[in-house]
This record gives C-alpha cells, sequence and structure tokens, in this order.
C-alpha cells in the first residue's frame, strides 16, 4: 500500500458524507465531456480557494464565452484542500482537471501516477502553440520516471541576490560589487570605515541567519560554482558537500566570521532578528529574496530617513556566473482518466489550458477585467486599490494558471511604483541567464525520503562547526565518510540508478 493509499484510507471515514455529496453533485452531462446541446465542451476542475468567500462568476463567464467551454468549476478551501482531493481519490469522483495543493504534493502521487490513474501528456505538447513554451527545464521537475503528466503554474526560478546599504557604499566609494573579491571588501568596509559616519564602530558587513538555503550561504555557494544540492562528477551524481566549490564556500564564511564581518552567532538568529540587524542599520548587507527590498526599505526608512538601498545579483565566481535554481512551479494540474474517457477528451481539455496561456486570457484570471479591476500604466498593470474586488472578484482565479510571466509573451507585468523593488523584480528574471539547476529533481531516491532528512542536519551542523573554526578541513572529511556509511552510499546509488531509468525526452543534462 503506498503512502497516499494509507493516507486515504485513514481519513476516509471522516471524509465518506462529504465525498459521497461531491459524487452526487456532478453532473450527468460531465461523462461524455459535453453540455445537452453538444456544442461546449464542459470542464469540472477542482481549484484551491486562499479566500475567505467564493469569487463572484464573472471571471468565470468570460473565459467561457472566450473558450467555448462549460466550466465546472469546484472551489475547495486551502485548509481542508488535501483532504477532499484524497476522498475524490477514495471514491473515484476525482475531476477532469485536478490541480495539487502546492510543489510538494506532487511526490505523494508518484506512486498513484505510475499505477496509470492519470494520461501522460509530454507527447501531445508539441501540438499546442502556448503549452510548448512552457519551460522544458521545469517540466523536467515535474516529471515522473521520464514521463510527463501534468501541467505547472510557474514561479520564479532564482529570486536570490544581495540587498545593500547604497548609501553606506557611495559614503565609502564602493560600487555594486562584482566579483566575490569586491563582496569581500564591500563587507570589510562596511565592518571598518565608519559607514555611517557617527564616529562609532557599531556596524558589520553582512546579516546573515540559520538557514543554508535561503540565507545567504547558498546563494554564495551558488557563486563559487557549487552544484545545487546535487552535481555531476566522474560522471555520478554526487552531493554538493563533497565538490571543491562547497569547501571555498565555508572558507569564506569562516574568514567573514573570524574577522567578525558578520553576525557571530549567525547559526542561531532567526530570520526576524536578521532582518531587525538591517532595518535598524547595524548591518548594510542582506543576501536573500531580493523582493525583500520593499519591506526592508520601508522598516529601514522608519529608522533612518536618509537610508537608500540597491540590489544586485550578478557575482563573478570562478567558473562564471550563477545561481541556484528552485523547481520552478508553484503547483501542477493532473488529468485523471476515471473522469477523462479518451484522449480525445483529454486533447479538448489541454486545448482550454492552451487558451488560458493566451495574453488576453493569461491577463484576465491574473489581473481581471481591464476598467474594472485594473488599468495599463506604460505597457504594465495597475490593480485598482480596492480590497473586496481584488479578494472576492480577482484573487481566486490566479489558482487557474498556467505558466507564468516569463513563458507566456503579452503577459502584463505589474506596475511597481517603489523603485528598487522594480530593478529587484527585472534582476529575478535576469537570474534565469545562469540558472544552477538541481539534476535529482526529477529523481527518486526511496531512503533519501526515509533518513535524507537526518543525514543533511548532520551535515548543517557539520557545516556550521566548520565556519566557526570548530572543526578543520579533515574533521568535514570524516563527517563525510560517516554521511556515506549512515546511508549516504547508499542514496548515491539510488539517485544514480533513477537517473538512468529516467533519461528521456523531458531530461535534460
Amino acid at each position: 500500500m503506498t503512502r497516499l493509499s494509507n493516507y486515504v484510507f485513514l481519513t476516509l471515514a471522516v471524509l465518506i458524507v462529504s465525498a459521497a455529496c461531491l459524487s452526487m453533485a456532478r453532473s450527468s452531462g460531465e461523462d461524455d465531456g459535453s453540455t445537452s446541446s453538444g456544442r461546449l465542451t464542459s470542464i469540472s476542475i477542482m481549484a484551491n480557494l486562499h479566500t475567505a468567500q467564493v469569487p463572484s462568476d464573472w471571471i468565470e463567464k468570460w473565459l467561457e464565452e472566450r473558450t467555448g467551454t462549460q466550466l465546472d468549476i469546484q472551489w475547495v478551501p486551502d485548509g481542508s484542500y488535501d483532504q477532499k482531493v484524497y476522498a475524490s481519490l477514495a471514491t473515484g469522483t476525482l475531476p477532469q482537471a485536478l490541480y495539487l495543493k502546492n510543489a510538494a504534493s506532487l511526490s505523494y502521487f508518484r506512486d498513484e501516477i505510475r499505477s496509470g490513474l492519470f494520461w501522460e501528456i509530454g507527447p501531445l505538447l508539441a501540438d499546442y502553440p502556448n503549452l510548448k513554451n512552457l519551460k522544458p527545464e521545469v517540466l523536467n521537475n515535474t516529471s515522473i520516471d521520464g514521463k510527463l503528466y501534468s501541467l505547472y503554474q510557474e514561479r520564479a526560478l532564482a529570486r536570490q541576490g544581495i540587498i545593500y546599504r547604497k548609501d553606506w557604499a557611495d559614503r565609502l566609494g564602493l560600487s555594486a560589487p562584482e566579483t566575490l573579491d569586491e563582496l569581500y571588501e564591500m563587507l570589510k568596509g562596511f565592518t571598518y570605515n565608519d559607514p555611517d559616519n557617527n564616529g562609532v564602530d557599531d556596524t558589520m558587513g553582512l546579516a546573515d541567519r540559520n538557514d543554508l538555503i535561503y540565507g545567504a550561504f547558498k546563494t554564495i555557494s551558488s557563486y563559487y560554482g557549487t552544484p545545487n544540492n546535487w552535481g555531476w562528477y566522474d560522471d555520478s551524481l554526487q552531493p554538493e558537500f563533497v565538490f571543491p566549490n562547497y569547501m571555498e564556500t565555508m572558507k569564506f564564511f569562516r574568514k567573514l566570521h573570524s574577522e567578525g564581518l558578520m553576525n557571530e552567532d549567525f547559526p542561531i538568529t532567526s530570520k526576524t532578528d536578521q532582518q531587525e540587524l538591517f532595518v535598524t542599520g547595524k548591518a548594510g548587507v542582506y543576501i536573500g529574496a531580493m523582493g525583500d527590498v520593499l519591506s526592508l526599505e520601508s522598516r529601514l526608512l522608519a529608522h533612518d530617513p536618509a537610508a537608500e538601498l540597491d540590489v544586485h545579483n550578478r557575482v563573478l565566481g570562478p567558473e562564471g556566473y550563477g545561481i541556484w535554481a528552485s523547481e520552478g512551479y508553484g503547483t501542477v494540474i493532473l488529468f485523471p482518466k476515471s473522469a477523462i474517457a479518451t484522449e480525445e477528451e483529454l486533447k479538448k481539455i489541454l486545448s482550454f489550458y492552451d487558451a488560458l496561456m493566451s495574453p488576453e486570457l493569461a491577463n484576465l484570471i491574473y489581473w481581471g477585467i481591464e476598467g474594472t479591476h485594473y488599468t495599463v500604466q506604460n505597457g504594465k498593470a495597475m490593480a485598482v486599490d480596492a480590497f473586496e474586488l481584488k479578494e472576492k472578484d480577482v484573487k481566486p482565479y490566479q489558482a487557474l494558471m498556467v505558466g507564468g510571466f516569463s513563458t507566456i509573451p503579452g503577459m502584463l507585468q505589474p506596475v511597481n511604483a517603489n523603485k528598487v523593488k522594480d530593478k529587484a523584480e527585472q534582476l529575478i528574471y535576469d537570474n534565469e541567464s545562469f540558472l544552477i539547476y538541481d539534476p535529482t529533481g526529477p529523481l527518486e531516491s526511496p531512503l533519501y525520503n526515509e533518513i535524507g532528512a537526518r543525514l543533511n542536519e548532520h551535515m548543517r551542523d557539520a557545516a556550521y562547526q566548520f565556519m566557526l573554526g570548530m572543526m578543520d578541513e579533515k574533521g568535514y572529511e570524516a563527517e563525510i565518510d560517516r554521511w556515506l556509511e549512515d546511508g549516504g552510499r547508499q542514496i548515491i546509488e539510488e539517485y544514480n540508478a533513477s537517473y538512468r531509468r529516467t533519461v528521456g525526452a523531458y531530461l535534460h543534462e
């Protein structure tokens, strides 16, 4: 019995009544994929509702009119979404288009997908002018055993970069750091050269936190050219921490720590405390999601109205430019065979989603109706300043998105009145020029699923001990040996075996 099946049957006793009601509520006209008139394609959809109320049907009617479909959208509150999905799976009442709750949910459906419950759609995408614009690298991450079963909602692949005190940099004659050496010099100057000009030794270069991924470490590790979680070494997939680039990153942080260029207690510093160091003028550099600049600037200006921030993303390392990439999707859409009887019916549903990726309909479900929910200013969208309109009419429909800004040419970008926030959004897309992908995204290691989190925690602790000067290189290598003995060697074998089994049309080295 699979993990998902176990969960389904444990919760079914509680959910069977609501699931049965759902089954009774299904329209008898759904079975043949058309309405009683025979002219419209009927599509049933289960979508996650992130607002307090079910939306008005303005946008739904516009979608039906422009796509020639009759939509049956079942809005399920976010808090009970997984339970509803599992109940529908257990009772055979899945819709024709099933949105999963989030990216993590896909891993729980691997066995059900392998068992043949969902349609494979990969060979069909080339026939659709808009769907074929979905990024192969992101499709790779959603594939199961080298085959594609889902469409995805886009999320930015790499938001990470540097937010720094431009007023401090200008005062010290420093520009945005173009290299790792220049980044080091900025951190040193912000620590020892009185960048706030108050005559007191009360500043530091970097504020960091207890997070090797979303803090500063993984981003700087990317600048050094370290693989993203896993990489290729001697024709074999190996974990990132066995690569020399990872060791160089740890040495860089060890140097920053020993020279006092960052907060001494960063291994136990929370994100809240990290940001507090930055917005109160104690630190001059924050490395993380560049979009954070808007809130950080607002809080900083409350402390120092003369402060100025800037963002930067291109730092040249020993192997060129690089930044680690996320999975690139927020959720996926699956197409159950229990609700879609034939490939011909599947193709009609894919045609609907192809239409959703047209600029007109993408703007409709993301922004709403022009003149009512947004206006166009200099080729960008400005949402109306009416919370109720956005919450009731528009926001729920954003859950129906396929693709996103970078895969839909002509989709309206938002107006960012804040100059530095606008620059941050531009640099987020510039990051896509030099992404470092995780090659294990579509792969699977059963042992990693079982003990990987525990082993990763062990290596995380070892990394902090090295950066704090509590462990030397020989000691760290001993920790790698221990990781291998505790199951890491088998995990490496399983990932490599998974890669050999799944290399196919949707996988790219």
